[in-house]
This record gives structure tokens, sequence and C-alpha cells, in this order.
């Protein structure tokens, strides 16, 4: 893992360079936390957590109190911080509050007892968004995000559209359709998905387990071919993967995903209704990177039918599968955009 000492160094350098669930609430129990997270995390302010009836849930919030509620979700295995580092600040300037989430198994997010599942399916990302909202209470909000994070925002805008102001969603609709998890995709598209049967073996297990970063370094640039991102961006994400959860939250939503784990039982009921597919309904905007080097960029109409509400897409130069960071005023652009439509 890269130490502390060299994320120091590294961004050193720079600088002298120029450089729960979704039927139910949780009950709030914000605090401030000075940890090293949010120490790195400078421009995002401190990390500060809350408590649903899951996880301690680490997360940062960037514009004014009283200002409109976007939530930005992260993928994996990017950072949040990196991803938003822009995003949010430029929202921050046009009066929106920003809340940025750690995902479960990621960064300071913890989960509250040892017997639960380290579950990484659709299902837990959806629920832990809606629980987050319950404990900030805050009623609705926009949900915009990339890879994990826009699934999560996928799922909780279908199946809690009450809570959704607007969605957007990188790669257009991405709940996932484990009816037909076993049916093969074509040969140029499962090449993109190799971690995915990585995971389904020990081999991967211990693959991940023993070379987060170097496992990492290569889906940043296979997923994003263009992006030149530095080392103090690559060492400000490795931070998260030393989560005690992450190696089991990961290899199980990916096992999961091609039915080859079963589900956490309390999320059995919002998985049996995700197999029906469910539309969005609120307004959304979805992207594609053009240069997105695992899922490549469409005219959005494969997916159009999943979203019966005002729905707008955009193909993005240049942005590869990280797209928010690799294109912040492009994604910036896109909320503002679906705000609009309301």
């Amino acid at each position: 893992m890269i130490s502390r000492r060299r994320l120091t160094q590294a961004m050193a350098a720079a600088a002298a360079t120029g450089a729960a669930g979704l039927t139910g609430a949780g009950q709030a129990s914000a605090r401030t936390d000075t940890a090293p997270t949010g120490r790195i995390a400078r421009d995002l302010g401190p990390v500060r957590h809350t408590r649903t009836d899951v996880l301690d849930i680490a997360y940062h919030d960037v514009g004014p109190a009283h200002g409109k509620p976007v939530i930005l979700l992260h993928g994996w295995p990017f950072s949040p911080v990196g991803s938003y580092a822009e995003v949010a600040p430029a929202l921050a300037r046009r009066g929106y509050r920003c809340y940025i989430p750690y995902l479960r198994g990621h960064g300071e997010t913890r989960f509250l007892r040892d017997d639960t599942l380290r579950s990484g399916e659709q299902a837990a990302l959806g629920a832990d968004l809606i629980a987050f909202m319950d404990a900030l209470r805050l009623p609705r909000a926009l949900f915009a995000g990339y890879d994990w994070g826009g699934r999560a925002g996928d799922v909780a805008a279908a199946l809690r559209p009450e809570r959704c102001t607007g969605v957007v969603s990188v790669n257009g609709y991405l709940i996932q359709n484990l009816a037909v998890a076993q049916e093969p995709l074509a040969p140029a598209l499962e090449e993109g998905y190799w971690y995915f049967f990585y995971f389904l073996t020990e081999r991967g297990r211990k693959g991940l387990q023993r070379n987060r970063e170097d496992l990492a370094r290569v889906v940043w640039h296979r997923n994003s071919p263009q992006w030149q991102f530095t080392e103090v961006e690559f060492a400000q994400a490795a931070e998260l993967w030393t989560n005690p959860d992450y190696v089991d939250v990961v290899i199980h939503s990916y096992r999961h995903r091609l039915a080859a784990a079963p589900g956490d039982p309390r999320y059995a009921e919002l998985e049996k209704r995700l197999l029906e597919q469910p539309k969005i309904t609120v307004p959304a905007v979805t992207l594609d990177g053009q240069a997105d080097g695992v899922i490549p960029p469409t005219d959005g109409t494969g997916y159009a039918a999943h979203f019966s509400g005002p729905w707008k897409h955009h193909v993005v130069p240049g942005a590869g599968h990280n797209l928010p960071q690799e294109r912040p005023e492009a994604f910036t652009a896109a909320i503002l955009e679906v705000d609009a439509m309301r």
C-alpha cells in the first residue's frame, strides 16, 4: 500500500511544481472527524460521519447550508474526493449543497456489526443512499454518479422517486438485470469486464487482497485510456482501499452481479423489484464518455425506454469511465441541466 509518508511526499512534490434501506429511516448521528482522509481532502472540507441502521457513513459536504441538495456518488475503484474535487465547488458557487459519501467498503465508512454480510449488491447501494438521506434528514435530493455510484442513484431514483429531484447517470441505465446474468455479451464487451471473472475465483480474491493498488492502476488505465491522472490523484484514492471491508464488498459486488453469490436477505425484496427493471420517472441526464475503455459510447437509444420522465443524453469527448474527474465541466453542466428540467 502507499504509505502516509509516500502520499505526503507526492503531495509536496505536486505543490513544488505548481500544482435502513430504501424502506426505513436511520437516526442522525453526525460528527466532524479530523482523520487522515479529511486532511487529504481539504478542498472538500473535513470528513463527517452519520449513522444508519447498517453503516457509519463517512462523507463531505460543500456549499451553502440551505442550498439545493445534490448527492455526488463515486465509483470503483475511484475516490469521491478526486472525482468531485472540481464538481462540488463549482456547484457550491451556484448555490447547491453537495453531499459526497464514501460507499460501503471505502474510506472511513464502516459497518456497525461484525455479523452483517459485506454485500456490494446493487440493492444495498441504493438502500444506503436513502438511509444516508434519512440520517441527514434530507427529504429530497438530486442524485449524480457513475459506475457503482451511478447504479446507487439509479436504484434509489427508480424505487423511491419521491426522494429524488433528478438523476445524472454516466453510462445510462445501470440497474442490473440479474435475470440474464448468465447470458453472454459480445466478446468485445466481455473483454472489458475481465475483472468481473477474475473476482469469481479465489485467485482473484487473493489478487485483490495482495495487489489492490496495481489492480486499480490497470483498471484506471484501461477504463480511461486518455486520462492523464497524477500520482497524487492515485495515491489519494489508494487511501480508500485500506478499508477492512474493501475486499469483501468488492468481491461480493462482482460475484452477485454474475449470479455467483447470494445477496443479503435484508435486500431480497428490493432485488425482486429490480428484476422488473423499473423505469426512472424523474428528470434524467445520461452521459457516455467518448473515450470510455470499458463501455463504448452510444446515442442512448438502447436504454431510452427505461427513462419515462424528461430525459437527455450526451456523449462527452475525451472522457473515460471516471467522467466527473476527467471532464468535471461536462458533469457539472449535466447536473444544472437536469435541475432545470423540473
